[in-house]
């Protein structure tokens, strides 16, 4: 997963980084089987390696191919991810080692829904009863963004008469300059 990361900060090609960004994904995948997430594996996936990677091919085609090289300063970029990415690891280092028996998962919930699932939900497999209702919330909240993450794509390339792919006019357009001529 590093090497796919490093090699997608380092590639222009924006092709070649959305399929990059997929393998990445399904690799994230993977590790989330391996880590008996198997509802965060399957979330990711379908959305990560599947509509993301979809959504980014389907603007790739309506785009240019090749990012474009920019003449500003990328210094504030970098610190904001920099600060950012150290936050993120700042707040971990109060949570509790993977598959600690005391953690606060373990304790309370654990039991809670070994003795209660079944009364709740009336399913009784556990697993399928947590993955059916109590995280029916959380896919339907990862189903929003991925939504409303199209829509605004969509809306921001736009769709009409004077949109088309850098260095590719649609013949209306070109029958329209030659008549001009």
């Amino acid at each position: 997963m590093a090497c796919t990361a490093f090699a997608i900060i380092r590639l222009r090609n924006l092709f070649s980084v959305v399929i990059l960004s997929g393998i990445f994904s399904l690799l994230a995948a993977s590790l989330y089987v391996l880590l008996t997430a198997v509802d965060v594996a399957f979330t990711e996936a379908s959305v990560g390696a599947g509509i993301s990677t979809l959504l980014m091919l389907a603007t790739l085609a309506i785009t240019s191919e090749y990012e474009k090289k920019s003449e500003r300063s990328t210094l504030l970029p970098k610190s904001i991810v920099i600060v950012t990415g150290a936050v993120l690891i700042y707040g971990t280092l109060d949570m509790p080692l993977y598959g600690a028996a005391d953690a606060p998962a373990n304790l309370h919930l654990i039991q809670r829904f070994i003795e209660e699932s079944g009364k709740e939900i009336g399913i009784p497999n556990i697993v399928t009863s947590i993955l059916a209702s109590y995280r029916g919330y959380d896919t339907l909240g990862e189903t929003v963004v991925i939504f409303t993450a199209a829509i605004g794509v969509l809306v921001l390339l736009g769709h009409g008469r004077n949109r088309w792919r850098p260095g590719k006019q649609p013949k209306i357009a070109r029958d329209e300059q030659e008549e001009e001529v």
